[in-house]
C-alpha cells in the first residue's frame, strides 16, 4: 500500500465511522418515534412522514441534484401506488405471490418503467421547457384516470386489503404500527441509498448538470443522458413513495395523480431545501405537520402553509435548512459573550409577532364563519365581535412586526462589537 492510500485510509475512516453513527442514531429514532407518540394520529402522521421524505428526496434528484423543475413528478408515484394495490390484490386472491413488505419493489418498477418511456425525449430539454413539458404529461396521466376506468376506478379509484396471505413473523400488517415500521424500513433504505447516490460520480456529474451543462459536454458526457438517468432515479424511489402511500391508505383514486400532490411534494421540498440533503427530509416533516396535523386544531392551516412559504421564499431562499448553521453561530456567540438581554428581546418581539399572527388569523376566518360563539384559543375565549378583542390583536401583531427587524439588528451589532473588542485586545 502507497503512502498517499494509507492518508487517503486514515482520512476516510474517521468519516465512515461518523456517518455510521449518524445512520445508527437515525435508526434509532426511527424505532423509537412511536414509542414517545403513540396515538393513533401520531402514528399515522409518523407513517406520512416517512411516505412524505421519500417523495421529497426522489423529487430533489431532479430539483436539487440536477436543476430540472417538474411539475408532474405525481405521475411517477400516483402509478406506482396503482400498480401496488392491484398488485396487493392479485396477492389477496392468491394469483401471485407477493408478500406485503415486498409491495414497494412493484412501485418502484413501475415509476422507473414510466420515467424510462418518457424520459428520453422530455430530458432533451430543461429549465421552463422542461417543467412545462412535465406539467403537461402530469395531467395527461390524471385525465387518464378518469378515461380508463377499468385500470383505475374510476372517480372512487381502487381499494384493497393489505391483511391478506400469512404475514411475516406474526406481523399482519393490520395495526397501524406495524405499517409505520414497514413504511420506516424502506424509507431508511431510500433515505441511505440516495445519500450515496449523491457521493457517485453520477451524483456529482449531475450537479455539473445542475450549474454548468456545457462544460459537463466539454468533459465528455451527454447531459442529455444525464438528465434522463437523474429522471429514471427519481421514478423509482417516486415509485416506492407512492406504494408506501398505497398500503398505509389502502386505496388510490385520481387525486394521488393530479396537480396538486405534484405542488405538495415541490413545496415541501422548497420548503426544507434543495442545497442539502436533509433538507426536503426538513421540509416533509413540516408538510405533514402543516397539512395534516394542524387542520386538526384549525380552518386556518392553508394561510399558515402560504405564510410559512412566504416567509422562505423571501428570508431563506435556501430553505429552512439553510438557517440551521447562522441561527447555531448566532447562538454561540450569544452565549460566549453573553448577550442575553439583546436575544430577550428579540425573543420577546419574535413571540410577539408570532402570537398577534395566530390571534388576527383565528379571529378573521371565526367571524367569517358566521359563528355567534366566542373564539376557544389556547385557554382564552375570544369574541370575534368585541373592538378591544381585535385592537388589543392587532396591536401585538404591529408590536412584532415594529420592533423584531430592530432587535434582530441589536443583537447582531452587539455580537460584532464584542468580536472586534475581543479581536484588538488579543
Amino acid at each position: 500500500m502507497t503512502t498517499h492510500s494509507l492518508s487517503a485510509a486514515r482520512i476516510n475512516t474517521p468519516h465512515a465511522g461518523r456517518m455510521l453513527f449518524i445512520w445508527l442514531a437515525f435508526a434509532v429514532v426511527l424505532v423509537a418515534a412511536p414509542l414517545v407518540f403513540s396515538s393513533s394520529l401520531a402514528l399515522s402522521h409518523l407513517t406520512q412522514m416517512g411516505t412524505a421524505i421519500v417523495l421529497a428526496l426522489s423529487y430533489n434528484v431532479l430539483l436539487g441534484q440536477s436543476g430540472m423543475l417538474s411539475f408532474g413528478h405525481a405521475a411517477y408515484s400516483g402509478l406506482g401506488a396503482f400498480m401496488s394495490i392491484h398488485a396487493m390484490n392479485f396477492a389477496g386472491d392468491g394469483l401471485l405471490w407477493l408478500p406485503l413488505p415486498l409491495v414497494p419493489v412493484v412501485g418502484a418498477l413501475t415509476g422507473l418503467a414510466f420515467a424510462a418511456l418518457v424520459g428520453y425525449v422530455i430530458t432533451r430539454t430543461s429549465g421552463v421547457t422542461f417543467a412545462m413539458i412535465t406539467l403537461g404529461i402530469g395531467q395527461m396521466v390524471y385525465a387518464s384516470s378518469l378515461m380508463f376506468p377499468a385500470f383505475f376506478g374510476g372517480e372512487g379509484g381502487v381499494s384493497t386489503d393489505r391483511v391478506y396471505g400469512e404475514g411475516l413473523l406474526g406481523w399482519n400488517f393490520g395495526p397501524q404500527i406495524q405499517v409505520y415500521y414497514l413504511v420506516a424500513a424502506w424509507m431508511f433504505l431510500c433515505v441511505v441509498g440516495l445519500y450515496y447516490l449523491t457521493r457517485t460520480p453520477l451524483g456529482r456529474l449531475l450537479n455539473g448538470v445542475r450549474d454548468n451543462p456545457e462544460r459537463v459536454a466539454f468533459i465528455g458526457f451527454n447531459p442529455h443522458l444525464l438528465r434522463y438517468m437523474a429522471l429514471m432515479v427519481a421514478g423509482l424511489f417516486a415509485g416506492v413513495g407512492g406504494s408506501l402511500m398505497a398500503i398505509n391508505f389502502e386505496i388510490a383514486t385520481a387525486e394521488v395523480l393530479g396537480l396538486h400532490e405534484s405542488s405538495m411534494v415541490l413545496l415541501f421540498t422548497f420548503i426544507g431545501g434543495t442545497s442539502s440533503f436533509i433538507g426536503p427530509m426538513v421540509g416533509a416533516v413540516v408538510g405533514i405537520l402543516l397539512t395534516k396535523y394542524l387542520p386538526d386544531y384549525t380552518a386556518a392551516w392553508q394561510m399558515y402553509l402560504g405564510l410559512v412559504f412566504m416567509l422562505v421564499v423571501v428570508y431563506a431562499p435556501g430553505g429552512l435548512t439553510s438557517l440551521f448553521k447562522p441561527t447555531q453561530e448566532v447562538l454561540r456567540q450569544t452565549v460566549t459573550q453573553k448577550q442575553y438581554w439583546p436575544a430577550i428581546r428579540l425573543l420577546i418581539s419574535g413571540l410577539a409577532l408570532l402570537i398577534g399572527t395566530v390571534l388576527v388569523i383565528e379571529l378573521m376566518y371565526h367571524r367569517a364563519s358566521g359563528s355567534d360563539t366566542p373564539l376557544q384559543l389556547a385557554g382564552m375565549s375570544l369574541d370575534q365581535h368585541s373592538v378591544l378583542t381585535w385592537v388589543v390583536s392587532i396591536a401585538i401583531l404591529l408590536a412584532g412586526i415594529l420592533t423584531i427587524k430592530r432587535a434582530g439588528r441589536a443583537l447582531l451589532a452587539c455580537l460584532v462589537e464584542d468580536e472586534e473588542q475581543t479581536g484588538s485586545a488579543a
